[in-house]
């Protein structure tokens, strides 16, 4: 095959692609009002991976995004709703003792609701930090271990949480070393008045999803191989390598924001994640090919979760993303 004919096979994978991803979000559409920039982002995490957590809150159409999204990937669905008493075998499951046909008692393991290939935990922040432990092997390596048994879970697996904001009564910050197995963290702000009237009209005719399957998870894990194959230029990947590096206010190397206003920086997953979701971002656009526009728009949901403000931040009143566009405009492009 020669470089042309390469180039032409390459062009119309590439097409293929957005073609699936453009069916997906017009069937997301006929369930979820507005909210296009969660829409694509789920999508990017989803694609490429992922975990996301949406943070909002309640009543702004995390849950109903979710259930859509599992109809429209023909994903077997499960959904756990965190509470204050909820135990990490009601996530992971647990051994049970039972009588064998010959009447012999044996051990067998009765999975939790965690094996499924679209998990929404709702409310996620309203478990405590216990059942919260229980979540991170599985968020990371997508298998559950009880009593030194590891049970794989079927791929393609993602976590869709939602919390709500920290400020409200009854939640627990989730621990660091978990919000750092959300690829993305998304905020769902409140519908405009235009939109939560055509909320209500929607809901009053079904409060059910009417969203068909487009895709499945064979095809979502092709999509996955695809994107993976995308380069990244050198100069890409300095500048992400350099952007994630400028959060830490402790390196000499940082911008003059991130000594100011940051706490503490991201971890080296932060940048994988950048680098993985920007090449289904740029599928998604219809190129084979990372733009530093790719990385820039990425930032905000990768860095989000995982760089912590001071209080000098707080008392200029910034926030998060505030802090994130300064260190974006302060981080040179690699030439």
């Amino acid at each position: 095959m020669n470089h042309t004919e390469n180039n032409t096979a390459e062009m119309e994978r590439v097409k293929m692609f957005s073609e699936k991803v453009a069916k997906v979000k017009s069937e997301l559409k006929k369930d979820v009002v507005g909210q296009t920039d969660i829409i694509e982002n789920v999508i990017i995490a989803i694609v490429a991976g992922g975990n996301v957590l949406l943070e909002g809150v309640p009543g702004v159409g995390k849950t109903r995004l979710v259930r859509s999204l599992g109809k429209v990937l023909s994903l077997p669905f499960s959904r756990i709703q965190f509470t204050p008493d909820l135990m990490p075998s009601d996530v992971t499951g647990t051994n049970i003792v039972e009588k064998d046909e010959n009447g012999k008692l044996v051990t067998k393991f009765r999975p939790g609701p965690i094996f499924a290939n679209l998990v929404l935990a709702d409310e996620i922040n309203r478990a405590t930090p216990k059942t919260q432990s229980a979540m991170l092997e599985v968020m990371q390596e997508h298998k559950v271990t009880v009593a030194n048994t590891s049970y794989k879970i079927d791929e393609p697996f993602f976590v869709l949480a939602t919390e709500n904001p920290i400020e409200q009564d009854g939640t627990y910050p989730l621990p660091e070393a978990q919000m750092d197995r959300f690829m993305f963290k998304l905020i769902v702000g409140f519908p405009s008045a235009e939109e939560l009237s055509s909320i209500v009209k929607m809901t009053q005719i079904t409060m059910a999803e009417t969203a068909e399957a487009v895709i499945n998870g064979k095809e979502i894990l092709d999509m996955r191989a695809l994107a993976s194959a995308v380069p990244v230029v050198d100069e890409v990947l300095s500048y992400t390598v350099n952007l994630v590096s400028n959060t830490h206010p402790e390196l000499e190397t940082s911008t003059a924001s991130t000594k100011k206003y940051v706490k503490y920086g991201a971890s080296p997953r932060a940048a994988q994640g950048l680098i993985t979701a920007a090449k289904v971002r740029a599928l998604m656009s219809g190129r084979y090919n990372v733009s530093y526009e790719d990385i820039n728009a990425l930032a905000y949901p990768v860095l989000r979760h995982r760089i912590k403000i001071n209080y000098t931040a707080i008392n200029d009143k910034l926030t998060v993303d505030d802090v994130i566009s300064m260190i974006i405009k302060e981080t040179k492009k690699v030439r």
